[in-house]
């Protein structure tokens, strides 16, 4: 199970139930942040070949190019790499269970995942050198947390299947074709495109109901599909328009054909979201796990994950041709944005889960 793929009504609760537990004293907190953000990057990737190795969970070769980056922190500085795949729940659990005896040195986790381990009081602070360009929504005030690259949901189109691929969230509501949304009760890639169809028709994080209304007649249509998009189904041709995250619909036409599939970002509204690293605060290798950050958020890190179609955080920075050419153009993104309000979008998500089983599962034909 990918990390931040599955957000489920357990997770919600969580959310909204376990975000003040986990705290120490305050003062012992302070001078810990202090005394993590004080090192110089000099003495991390000193101590960090002393380390030698970092134990990572939820960033596994295949996702976001993550292969890249473990190769380059193997060849410039020594650090051996080991990872175990998993969804960022389950990671947060990971380091919460074991604290003292983790085996886990640093963690990836979905958006909405990073203020939860900080305020369980999981997390290692570290602000890399790099942090006064990482946009503020991206991160917390003491590094705890920092988005490294973000998705936005886009429209994945066969062409096969389609003749006249949808730009906009109009072209989606008034076509002929069948639309896969996946499992809004589980999926947070099918609950951010129920999210930017609100955007899209006059609401937002806190009235999402414009967007149950566009999927809910889509369903009486006999239009929507809410299995979840996969390879396979797509190679198959079972697909004909399919709302995913930008990185998601660009791998899967490079992988199937490239001629075959459109990808594009609706042009009146779309939603970014993103994946944060979080380092454990038991770390057994704190060094190279800060290390493994700081390269995250340097030039050729970045690169790294834009060469696997997760568009960098870094607004700045300038890639490489071959890991530009990865990306979509950056007039598709004109209406896109982050949530403005990731309180009331964790209130709105509870409130989501009830209304699509009442509006629109009801209706899928």
């Amino acid at each position: 199970m990918r990390k931040g793929s599955v957000l489920t009504m357990a997770a919600v609760g969580v959310l909204s139930v376990s975000i003040f537990t986990g705290c120490s004293n305050k003062n012992e907190d302070t001078k810990n942040v202090q005394a993590s953000n004080q090192v110089s990057v000099e003495d991390v990737i000193k101590n960090a070949k002393q380390e030698g190795q970092v134990n990572s969970v939820g960033m596994p070769d295949t996702w976001a190019n993550w292969k890249g980056t473990w190769q380059d922190l193997d060849s410039k500085y020594g650090i051996k790499h080991m990872d175990t795949d998993m969804s960022s729940a389950e990671e947060l659990a990971k380091f919460e269970s074991e604290k003292e005896n983790t085996t886990a040195d640093i963690g990836d986790v979905g958006a909405s995942f990073g203020p939860l381990a900080e305020q369980k009081g999981l997390t290692l602070p570290f602000k890399t050198s790099h942090w006064d360009d990482v946009p503020k929504w991206a991160k917390d005030d003491n590094g705890d947390w920092m988005i490294g690259y973000t998705g936005t949901i886009a429209f994945l189109t066969d062409k096969t299947n389609v003749k006249n691929p949808p730009k906009t969230w109009k072209d989606l509501e008034t076509g002929d074709y069948k639309i896969a949304i996946g499992d809004v009760l589980k999926a947070s890639q099918a609950q951010y495109g129920v999210l930017a169809a609100a955007y899209a028709n006059g609401g937002d994080e806190k009235n999402i109901k414009p967007g149950i209304d566009f999927f809910a007649k889509l369903a009486k249509q006999g239009r929507l599909q809410t299995n979840n998009v996969n390879l396979t189904a797509l190679e198959k041709g079972e697909v004909d328009v399919a709302i995913v995250w930008d990185f998601n619909g660009l791998g899967y036409r490079d992988q199937i054909d490239k001629n075959r599939f459109d990808v594009v970002i609706p042009q009146e509204a779309s939603v970014i979201s993103g994946y944060a690293s979080v380092i454990n605060k038991y770390a057994k290798n704190p060094n190279a796990a800060k290390l493994a950050r700081e390269y995250i958020f340097s030039d050729e890190g970045q690169a790294n994950l834009a060469r696997g179609y997760a568009r960098p955080i870094r607004e700045n920075v300038k890639l490489p041709e071959d890991a530009k050419a990865k990306l979509l153009p950056n007039d598709m993104y004109k209406n896109a944005k982050p949530v403005s309000d990731p309180k009331a979008w964790e209130q709105g998500m509870q409130q989501l889960l009830s209304l699509w089983q009442e509006k629109v599962l009801m209706n899928v034909k």
